[in-house]
């Protein structure tokens, strides 16, 4: 159905530097995981990070972010809590517990307009989004609101998982936001007995999966109780930093996504220039 209202066109946040947002097209892949790790992993790597967390409807973050405390509100601004050295904002800290949100798109739309604009962000090099699960209403708002410099996909090797992570990709090039790459979580397990790898949710799909779409392949996290750990704890592993056995991998998609967020940001500010 034709609109005949304009679409908002999507404004820069001042002092934000980059967005970038983490999608999958299902849930349960773990994107809360690898959106909480790579924000710490960054801001240990020097930058200055921020974390939304844009599931309106399944709020992980202050959890695995150890933090549940209420924002400060200074007039029309709210003040991100700040958590291991990343400033968050959650609907999980404004409404804690188990009680369920309940509201339609508009409502959505509202919130993430908010998150974005109303938060007072300082000067950050990166702002993580994490998505909700699917290809819907929170996507659409975050692009029309900001520019965003690209998108991680994360994905478990199951043929599940990547036949969804496809409509992420697909969905992402459908709004013209540039894909940063793929991150296959959950791929493989190391018995701790006998050392034998073993590949519970298959493996490698989610790289020949980038390979077929043309877009890079960040790398693999292995399936480690002490990640599942870290989280349920509010201690993340990429705290350990990037020495730790358990983290290293974090460290390399956060180098990873540096790396190509930085070339894609340098590419937009030539085209800028030209015209």
């Amino acid at each position: 159905m034709a609109h005949s209202q304009a679409m908002p066109s999507p404004m820069a946040l001042p002092g934000v530097s980059k967005i970038v947002a983490v999608g999958s097209g299902k849930g349960g892949v773990g994107k809360t995981t690898v959106a909480v790790n790579l924000a710490i992993a960054l801001s240990k790597l020097g930058q200055r990070v921020g974390l939304i967390d844009a599931d309106i409807y399944g709020p992980n973050v202050p959890l695995m972010m150890g933090s549940t405390q209420q924002p400060k509100v200074n007039g029309q601004m709210i003040e991100p809590n700040v958590t291991h050295g990343v400033k968050t904002i959650s609907i999980g800290y404004i409404s804690p517990g188990d009680k369920p949100l309940v509201m339609r798109g508009p409502m959505l739309h509202q919130i993430i307009r908010q998150f974005l604009q109303q938060v007072e962000w300082g000067d950050l090099d990166y702002l993580i989004v994490d998505l909700p699960p699917g290809t819907g209403d929170v996507v659409i708002s975050l692009v029309q609101t900001v520019p965003l410099t690209g998108a991680v996909v994360v994905s478990t090797p199951s043929d599940v998982s990547l036949e969804d992570a496809r409509k992420a990709l697909e969905m992402f090039a459908q709004v013209n936001v540039e894909v940063l790459g793929i991150v296959e979580n959950m791929s493989h397990f190391t018995c701790p007995h006998c050392q034998h790898e073993i590949d519970i949710f298959s493996r490698g799909g989610a790289e020949r999966t980038a390979k077929q779409f043309n877009v890079p392949f960040l790398g693999s996290i292995e399936l480690v109780p002490a990640i599942r750990e870290g989280g349920d704890r509010g201690l993340p592993v990429a705290l350990a930093g990037p020495k730790s056995p358990q983290a290293a991998e974090f460290y390399g998609v956060a180098e990873k996504v540096m790396e190509r967020a930085e070339a894609v940001a340098a590419s937009d500010k030539n085209v800028f220039e030209i015209k």
